[in-house]
């Protein structure tokens, strides 16, 4: 599915600036040809100041379909167009390059991430991810740590992005299944209960990455 004119972008730029990274933006779709998808000058949420793109930028963005379906992608700034406000035009994605994530049907992606658990202020441990979504995570640990059914667990995530940020993203969560491994350790299977929306979308943002990464081999 592409975006059509007059939809609304959400906007991040990748940036080496980890604080530009994380600033939202939005754009109204003006036009969308063979090519390119041309926006309006894109607005920062927050503060409602206009947002000056440069040639060869690179974005990663999302726009809401039908069923508030997002649809991420990313893109890069090919040029510009006058008009009776100046526009910006985006490199037009192909179709199969658009992933969508619906907020119950979140994209999951084989990562291997650093994760520190805490299931008492006397057992604290560091695991190792086998993959991560927007709803939860597994991750493997040794089999001697207590973990089971329904246990709630406290979490963070080392997370890379690929502008060279590293995040470090909380939560809370509850082990929702237990599995041994022929290594002797066990896969532990959580879903997210308390997680802030903006880590969420850092988590969707990453898995967003690595998706576009596994289309590129």
């Amino acid at each position: 599915m592409l975006p059509k004119v007059n939809q609304i972008l959400h906007i991040q730029v990748n940036s080496i600036d980890e604080e530009e990274s994380k600033i939202e933006y939005r754009s109204r779709i003006a036009d969308v040809t063979d090519t390119s998808i041309v926006i309006e000058i894109p607005m920062n949420e927050q503060t409602r100041r206009l947002k000056k793109l440069y040639h060869g930028d690179e974005l990663n963005t999302f726009f809401v379909g039908q069923g508030g379906v997002k649809n991420y992608f990313t893109t890069t700034v090919t040029g510009y167009r006058e008009d009776v406000i100046r526009l910006v035009e985006l490199h037009k994605p192909e179709p199969e390059a658009i992933t969508q994530v619906q907020r119950r049907n979140f994209l999951r992606v084989p990562a291997e991430l650093e994760i520190a658990v805490k299931l008492s202020d006397q057992i604290q441990f560091i695991g190792v991810t086998e993959d991560v979504g927007g709803g939860g995570i597994s991750f493997v640990c040794d089999r001697q740590i207590p973990i089971g059914m329904n246990m709630a667990v406290s979490c963070w995530l080392l997370v890379p992005f690929k502008n060279g940020n590293i995040e470090h993203i909380p939560f809370n969560g509850e082990v929702v299944r237990v599995k041994q491994l022929e290594t002797g350790k066990q896969l532990a299977m959580l879903s997210f209960v308390d997680i802030l929306d903006r880590e969420r979308q850092k988590l969707i943002r990453f898995c967003f990455e690595r998706q576009m990464d596994f289309r590129k081999r």
